[in-house]
């Protein structure tokens, strides 16, 4: 999961840079309004890119401090494969 994630963002922020490069370098020189519209796409990838690189799966743990409840922890950690000292 991590690793489609970090393919995931990078490839959003490449494209975000191939945009921002190819309006300023190549698209201006024909038109400017398309130039900007390329860049307000790109201004918005980032955001998105972010939050899709820190999404946790569904097979991910969302806390991983105890729980406080010595059983559940106890699950917890043989699920993660974690040896606890007793």
């Amino acid at each position: 999961m991590l690793a489609r994630r970090r393919r995931t963002y990078f490839a959003m922020m490449g494209t975000c840079v191939t945009l921002f490069v190819l309006a300023w370098g190549v698209v201006r020189m024909w038109s400017i309004p398309a130039a900007v519209a390329m860049c307000v796409v790109a201004m918005v990838i980032p955001p998105v890119a972010a939050m899709v690189a820190n999404r946790r799966g569904p097979d991910d743990r969302w806390w991983d401090d105890p729980s406080g409840d010595p059983k559940s922890d106890e699950w917890w950690d043989e699920l993660d494969g974690k040896k606890r000292p007793r």
